[in-house]
């Protein structure tokens, strides 16, 4: 669990009279030595670090001093931790010249998780309230997950979570402590939003919590629409963490807004992932990796493909029984047929991008819904046509992670 305690190594071991290299090997060879902090630079935390306390820890270059039996409870990782054998070295732990070596914390996120094993009745009703410090409560979730408080990280990831779901949204009141979202986010705005974003989704797949990661998900769906910034974060975080629906998502909506290249496109030009151009046209231009351009161009040219398909053989459907008994079921299925070859070709629809499959559908869903002149096709097989539209359009929804992936063909254009 990354709890790794300082190891001396030959140096930090006095001289044996007989072997300095027999005194070390009764060491353990598995543990690993990390670099010790010099004392000048070690400080005492000016909260946790209690008199009493039984525990020294050392995270970064910041000392606690805190109890034992608050860090054995819950199960934690701690509770192993303190029944390992020492052999014959002081103990760790028991002196700020030999403290338990914390690695992959900050001292201000372990400062907010011990918050949470000595708050008061009152800080904890605080931390239920608007008032809440959003991002305190993120790092006891990290920390406690980390080191297996499972109680105490179910807590905060619940206290998260109910914060989110307030109505109206907390995230979107200028008031918000810790934690602010905007739909139209100015762009001095936009790094710190982006970067609280994607804590919080990496805290909810790191914690497994299905029901934070899915508010997380759905709120970066809603700001995709708002700046490209958020898609390209989108798509990021969904190949980082492998969102399989949110990937689908950034990927066309990137695909549909902007003008990408790639990190290597200019000559001897060092280029960000992520940078946002306008171009003279007015498209804005996205800097992309390798990766992420072959993807692009590869789910441009398969959804050209789907289209293809569509555009010259219509959707089929199961007439009604009662088209066949009292109706001309093959003036019903020619009707249908003419609707679809006539929009299919309607400007509405051409000034769409031939890879917007699921614009172009939805055009056609709704010249369908506002289509009353069919006097030919029976009520019932509307019905259905209409549903065969739905059914088709929620298909390549659930399917369009499957059109951005490497390999196979496809164009060696952008848009």
């Amino acid at each position: 669990m990354e709890i790794v305690p300082f190891i001396p190594t030959p140096e930090d071991v006095p001289a044996s009279p007989t072997s300095d290299v027999g005194h070390y090997e009764q060491f353990s060879p598995a543990r690993k030595r990390f670099p010790k902090i010099a004392a000048a630079s070690q400080r005492r935390d000016n909260r946790y670090y209690f008199s009493d306390g039984s525990c020294i820890l050392q995270v970064g270059n910041t000392l606690f001093n805190v109890h034992r039996s608050r860090l054995s409870q819950d199960a934690s990782s701690f509770t192993t931790l303190f029944t390992l054998p020492q052999g014959d070295i002081p103990e760790e732990g028991t002196s700020d010249e030999r403290p338990i070596v914390l690695q992959g914390d900050t001292p201000d996120e372990f400062r907010n998780f011990l918050w949470s094993l000595y708050a008061l009745p009152h800080d904890i009703m605080m931390a239920r309230s608007s008032q809440m410090d959003l991002n305190r409560l993120v790092d006891v979730a990290k920390v406690a997950n980390k080191y297996s408080f499972r109680s105490t990280e179910s807590w905060a990831l619940d206290a998260i979570q109910k914060y989110i779901e307030k109505k109206p949204s907390p995230l979107f009141s200028p008031v918000s402590p810790g934690l602010h979202f905007s739909l139209n986010p100015p762009a001095s705005s936009l790094p710190d939003s982006k970067a609280q974003i994607s804590r919080l989704i990496r805290l909810a797949q790191t914690c497994g919590h299905q029901r934070l990661l899915d508010t997380m998900v759905s709120l970066l769906r809603q700001l995709m629409s708002t700046s490209l910034h958020y898609s390209y974060l989108a798509m990021t975080l969904a190949d980082e963490l492998d969102l399989r629906e949110l990937r689908g998502l950034a990927y066309l909506e990137v695909l549909q807004r902007a003008v990408f290249y790639s990190v290597r496109d200019r000559d001897g030009e060092t280029l960000v992932g992520g940078e946002i151009q306008e171009t003279p046209d007015g498209f804005e231009r996205l800097v992309v990796s390798p990766m992420q351009q072959h993807r692009l161009l590869s789910g441009h040219f398969r959804l050209c493909k789907i289209w293809e398909k569509l555009r010259g053989a219509p959707l089929t459907f199961e007439h009604s029984p009662s088209c066949g008994t009292n109706w001309n079921q093959h003036a019903c299925t020619q009707n249908w047929v003419d609707f679809w070859k006539e929009r299919t070709r309607a400007d509405g629809l051409l000034s769409l991008d031939s890879a917007n499959v699921l614009g172009r559908l939805t055009f056609i869903l709704k010249e369908f819904e506002r289509w009353g002149s069919v006097t030919y096709m029976h009520q019932d097989c509307k019905v259905v046509a209409k549903r065969a539209i739905h059914e088709k359009i929620k298909s390549i929804q659930e399917s369009l992670p499957d059109y951005f992936y490497e390999g196979g063909e496809y164009l060696s254009c952008t848009k």
